[in-house]
């Protein structure tokens, strides 16, 4: 995941105008009827399918001081961002050189850890994802998983963010804050884990169905992996990173689907979010793929063409604009001297 607020929250009066639209928290997207919409763009909110468009909660909370955040045991290794635990400061760890991996080291055999550890967190998440589960409940068990394992969750305290993992639902892009919202029949839902375990963090998501979710959505899940599986196709080393971008690109564009490039991959290892940056949609990024680079691929899709996302009160959650829903998956990437190995598959 890249945990950035790339974009100020929105005002109240902006809030207002959609909750009347959609009433105070969501509702089914067929019953779409206001007058607010033309004719045009309510066939188009109809086109996306049945499911329930996720709203702030109101009255509206800003920020997300009133959230408690989940005790980790002291012996527990923490980033250094954790260790600081003040929102105000800059959680951005400072890098040097171009963040590769020596190859055949202790520090290869510690990522790669750090990476199945994030990998079976993902798969523990999917096994959670039932009608009625709240996401604040799947949060609260991958917190008590990692830290069974000895490690620590990524998201946690990082730039203040107050849980454990990101839960994404339906018209959600990225950063969903977990809560007591019960996930319901149709609903499809992106769990985003990264874990910081020896020194090194493991990063990957997915996103998963919640019972029996319509054609649109099921289709929409799909064409995410198979982009992402693109994306990992076009890794090697000496092959260029906007290369990645493009071989999205040509899988999405005759879809009814669209990349949203609000959000980027990222190197990962010691430090969380590192050059280089990975773009999903043409790009371009210089730089080509060497020994060692490890980096995440995790391209959001969303319904229609409208890619574009606003953010709720909480200063975190990114929902798209029209409320067309979103998936996105996401796997750590290293580059070896012949290839490359997708380190959370």
């Amino acid at each position: 995941m890249i945990m950035n607020k790339l974009l100020p929250p929105l005002r109240s009066p902006r809030l207002r105008n959609i909750s009347a639209v959609v009433c105070r928290s969501y509702l089914k997207r067929y019953t779409t009827t206001s007058p607010t919409f033309d004719s045009d763009e309510s066939r188009e909110v109809e086109d996306f399918g049945t499911y329930n468009v996720i709203l702030p909660e109101e009255p509206f909370v800003w920020g997300v001081s009133h959230i408690t955040r989940r005790p980790v045991p002291s012996h527990i290794v923490r980033p250094k961002y954790a260790v600081q635990n003040d929102p105000s400061i800059d959680h951005e760890q400072q890098y040097e050189g171009d963040g590769r991996i020596n190859l055949g080291s202790i520090d290869e055999k510690r990522v790669r850890a750090a990476a199945t550890l994030a990998k079976n967190v993902r798969q523990y998440a999917g096994s959670l994802v039932q009608p009625g589960v709240t996401t604040n409940s799947i949060d609260a068990a991958i917190h008590n998983f990692i830290i069974a394992h000895e490690a620590y969750p990524s998201p946690l305290l990082y730039k203040g963010f107050p849980r454990s993992c990101c839960t994404s639902v339906n018209n959600v892009v990225s950063h969903g804050i977990p809560d007591d919202r019960p996930l319901e029949d149709g609903d499809i839902i992106n769990v985003d884990v990264t874990i910081y375990l020896d020194g090194y963090h493991g990063d990957t998501s997915s996103t998963f169905l919640v019972g029996d979710v319509d054609e649109p959505g099921r289709d929409l899940v799909h064409m995410t992996n198979t982009a992402l599986e693109a994306g990992i196709n076009a890794c090697g080393p000496g092959r260029p990173f906007n290369g990645i971008g493009r071989a999205i690109h040509e899988i999405v564009r005759n879809t009814c689907h669209s990349v949203c490039p609000t959000f980027a991959g990222h190197g990962i290892g010691t430090v969380f979010h590192r050059p280089p940056w990975i773009y999903h949609t043409l790009n371009e990024e210089p730089g080509v793929m060497l020994p060692g680079h490890c980096f995440t691929i995790e391209p959001s899709l969303v319904q229609g063409s409208n890619p574009s996302v606003w953010i709720f009160p909480d200063g975190w959650t990114a929902s798209t604009e029209n409320c067309a829903r979103s998936a996105q998956a996401e796997h750590m990437i290293l580059i070896t001297e012949t290839g490359v190995d997708v380190l959370t598959q």
